[in-house]
């Protein structure tokens, strides 16, 4: 049986070597993010270094969220080789004890890990990728950088004044803010009435307020509008359910979101996809820590090193892959999200622990 000191100290040492490669990823995707950000936005009129600067930065937590499980992989990896190298993996088999018993420490930090980026990581990246919207389209960006929408959303409304279908290029405060936005209204027979394109448009008090607008009507020239007000019936819940990114929505306000845009009418499997996988998530980088244990647990010498590391990281990478297909799968509804969350992290924890039990215990 392990005793609680050597359990303590692999806990700590794998903690603290995820720790390093965290700073160091977070480091590298810093420096890669303003760069390529600063490429995209620096002729833009209300781009300054420090918003660019400002801007990376709130996008770190949504990154590091989607590079986590690779960062459970190599530091899992990293651990356990350099634990090989300094034999003290033989001296605990010697002692008598199992593999399973000196990958519990590491498997249960992984699980804590993922428990700590669902319940503080994600709600804080919600948060910062909101503003990070906000802050896009406030300097004039068309189609912003992580969690933004991939086509122009389009919505319609039925007023007394008829039928106006609302579209944008980009979306803030979870589609109540319109970035680039276009109102194309008709007339009782059906015909273009006129169409707006204005700089922004804001849902308030059953109003949309338009700012910077360009007006085009049948039989008249454009002109310039500087605010207009147009009367609408849309509910802010029934925009946000249509119009928000589900990377923009906390861990905890998922199960209301889904639960009002059902009552709507609406497919919520995009809420419902990014709920479930949130909750796959600590299975998953337990998962990555078993793939890392299936190519580092044997005592290796040094020329082997590099192949079993790629072998480790080819192992990952699939994983990875089979999970990103299966939730775009959920999403997309062809299958229901639970099945497409869960589905690959159980399989791989599976051929895991039934990889090593034959490496192990025959």
């Amino acid at each position: 049986m392990i005793g609680v000191t050597l359990w303590r100290y692999l806990f700590k040492r794998y903690i603290v070597m995820t720790g390093w490669f965290v700073l160091g990823i977070l480091a590298i995707i810093y420096m890669i993010d303003f760069t390529e950000f600063s490429n995209r936005a620096s002729e833009l009129p209300g781009y300054t270094i420090s918003i660019g600067l400002l801007l990376s930065a709130l996008r770190l937590p949504n990154i590091i969220q989607a590079t986590m499980p690779f960062i459970i992989l190599f530091s899992s990896m990293s651990v356990l080789l350099v634990l090989n190298r300094k034999y003290e993996l033989v001296v605990a088999r010697s002692a008598g004890i199992s593999a399973w018993q000196f990958l519990s420490p590491l498997c249960g930090a992984s699980f804590l890990i993922g428990v700590f980026m669902v319940t503080a990581v994600n709600p804080l990246s919600s948060l910062a990728l909101s503003s990070v919207q906000e802050m896009e389209l406030g300097i004039g960006m068309q189609r912003g950088t992580v969690g933004t929408i991939e086509r122009t959303p389009w919505i319609r409304q039925r007023t007394n004044e008829g039928i106006t279908i609302i579209g944008a290029k980009s979306i803030a405060r979870r589609g109540l803010l319109l970035g680039q936005a276009t109102f194309i209204r008709f007339n009782d027979e059906g015909g273009i009435a006129e169409r707006l394109d204005a700089r922004q448009a804001l849902l308030e008090n059953e109003h949309w307020v338009l700012t910077d607008i360009v007006r085009v009507s049948r039989n008249s020239p454009p002109e310039s509008v500087e605010r207009l007000e147009i009367a609408t019936n849309l509910k802010p819940e029934f925009v946000e359910e249509s119009l928000a990114s589900p990377q923009s929505i906390s861990f905890f306000a998922l199960p209301r979101k889904i639960e009002v845009a059902r009552s709507f009418g609406l497919g919520a499997n995009a809420f419902a996809m990014q709920y479930q996988s949130l909750l796959a998530l600590p299975l998953l980088l337990v998962a990555m820590t078993l793939i890392a244990a299936n190519v580092s647990l044997r005592f290796i010498r040094f020329g082997q090193s590099g192949t079993v590391i790629l072998a480790g990281i080819l192992a990952g990478f699939l994983l990875y892959v089979v999970t990103v297909l299966t939730k775009s799968f959920g999403t997309a509804g062809v299958v229901p999200p639970i099945v497409a969350a869960w589905l690959p992290v159980i399989v791989a924890s599976a051929l895991g622990v039934t990889v090593l039990l034959h490496k192990e215990d025959g």
